[in-house]
Parts: structure tokens; C-alpha cells; sequence
């Protein structure tokens, strides 16, 4: 639904991060600050592309619907529907996962 409101220009990438783990696998609850940063996130929008010098358009390298690896420090939080989105560069994604 977010990428019937919002659709990222040239070369950007809208991604909503996984859920941060609350329970330990022995069942121990974990405090918000001892939460760890969630890396991981589902592609839920991409831009066109960006264009080279000579104008022609390359295309963003993730489709929506794929997992990929974000930085740690980065993009920009983004409010919609009530959910939060982050906005990054295709250049600054690490990566994707593979099925």
C-alpha cells in the first residue's frame, strides 16, 4: 500500500525494516535497549533508475518484494499509513538475500 502513496525518484529504494527481536529463543523478554538494530529489510518501492553521463538510464539493481542488507547508520525515516519506511540509495544497499 505504502508504494500506492510514495514512489522514490532516480535511484532510490523505500524498505521497511524486519521487526526487531523481543524474545529470546529460551524465552528470556528483551528490554528495547538491548534490542539490536535491525539490518534486514523487505524492498517495498524503487525509483526508475538514475542516468549516466551519456543520459542513459540505469536501472535500480533490487525489485520490490526482495530482502536485502542495509547499513547500519542511514536512510531516511519516512511515515506512512502509521508505519515507518526508510528511503536509501541503490548504491548504499549491501545487498540482497537470495532464495
Amino acid at each position: 500500500m505504502a508504494f500506492r502513496k510514495f514512489l522514490p525518484l532516480f535511484d532510490r529504494v523505500l524498505v521497511e525494516r524486519f521487526t526487531p527481536e523481543t524474545v529470546t529463543k529460551g524465552g528470556i523478554m528483551l528490554p528495547e535497549k538491548a534490542q539490536s538494530k535491525v539490518l534486514q529489510a523487505t524492498v517495498v518501492a524503487v525509483g526508475p533508475g538514475s542516468r549516466n553521463v551519456k543520459g542513459n538510464l540505469l536501472p535500480v539493481s533490487v525489485t520490490v518484494g526482495e530482502s536485502v542488507l542495509l547499513p547500519e547508520y542511514g536512510g531516511t525515516k519516512i511515515s506512512l499509513d502509521d508505519k515507518d519506511y526508510f528511503l536509501f540509495r541503490d548504491g548504499d544497499i549491501l545487498g540482497k538475500y537470495v532464495e
